[in-house]
């Protein structure tokens, strides 16, 4: 059975795979945001965010996360391996390692405290005490990409407002949003809202893209799959195994406009260690199944 992929990206095995189990892990990893605010002077601000958008997403359970310093390690390992400084079998090799499904990045648009009433209130350690009233505001633009093509896949604004008045804690001095004190500032809660919201939206969106890995290795009619315990997958889970061929690449735009594949067959897991699973074929093809084949939920 052959079917033709007419989208590209993630979107790609969309048309080859059902809406991917909600105990599997998908793997993300998130670049350092921009800061287009008020306060572009301020670059620490979001590269804070990106901290906090992490730890979310690390604490929502439902993502393995790496950061841009994970992967810039893995190019580091890649292009150490092409000097020849490495036994080629211990060199990781380029093109061989892309380990994040999706890259999260984006830009903080808006980050602002308007305050009114009152006075000034007393200085405490870069904060003010008083009874003014404030709102504050955080706006950021979350973009999904796909790993292997460099396409935005999916965009969406997302926001925080906070509002305090009468005895209310406002910011005064160096932005650290990572910082105790920070947090329980209007605009500190602002920031905790946008990145709650945030982490719903990346995973309401990855929820409806299907789970990927790759077949390791195949040998003695045990297939062995690059996803274990860590990456949610179970006894008894059942895979769908697919070899995509050649890239359709656009004349004009040089654009990858998606690629035919072959079903192999299913798959169920009947062993699964800490980073990889043991298999068993429960139907087939026919066409031996070979490493790097994609491993579909």
């Amino acid at each position: 059975m052959r079917n033709v992929l007419l989208t590209v990206g993630m979107s790609v095995v969309l048309l080859a795979a059902n809406e991917a189990s909600a105990d599997l892990k998908k793997t993300v990893a998130v670049f350092d945001f921009a800061n287009d605010s008020g306060l572009a002077g301020e670059p620490q601000i979001a590269k804070d965010f990106t901290v906090q958008l992490q730890d979310a997403l690390i604490q929502s359970k439902k993502f393995n996360v790496l950061t841009r310093q994970d992967l810039d390690i893995v190019f580091a390992e890649q292009d150490l391996g092409d000097t020849g400084r490495m036994a080629q079998s211990a060199a990781a090799q380029k093109g061989k390692a892309i380990p994040a499904q999706i890259l999260i990045k984006g830009r903080l648009t808006e980050f602002q405290e308007d305050t009114s009433g009152g006075g000034q209130g007393v200085g405490v350690a870069g904060f003010t005490i008083g009874t003014k009233k404030s709102t504050a505001s955080v706006a950021v633009i979350i973009q999904l990409v796909d790993s292997t093509t460099g396409q935005i896949i999916e965009s969406q604004r997302v926001e925080g407002e906070a509002r305090a008045g009468g005895l209310s804690v406002g910011y005064s001095g160096k932005f650290d949003i990572n910082s105790s004190n920070f947090k329980k500032t209007p605009l500190g809660k602002a920031v905790q809202m946008a990145i709650d919201r945030a982490v719903v939206y990346i995973s309401e969106r990855l929820d409806k893209m299907p789970w990927k890995g790759k077949v390791v290795t195949s040998k003695d009619g045990v297939v062995f799959i690059n996803a274990g315990a860590t990456d949610g997958v179970s006894k008894d889970d059942v895979f769908q195994v697919v070899r995509e061929g050649e890239s359709l690449i656009d004349p004009d735009t040089g654009m990858d406009l998606g690629s035919e594949t072959t079903k192999l067959g299913s798959i169920k897991v009947f062993e699964t260690q800490e980073k990889f699973s043991k298999a068993e074929m429960v139907d087939k093809s026919g066409v031996e199944i070979l490493k790097g084949d994609l491993v579909l939920k």
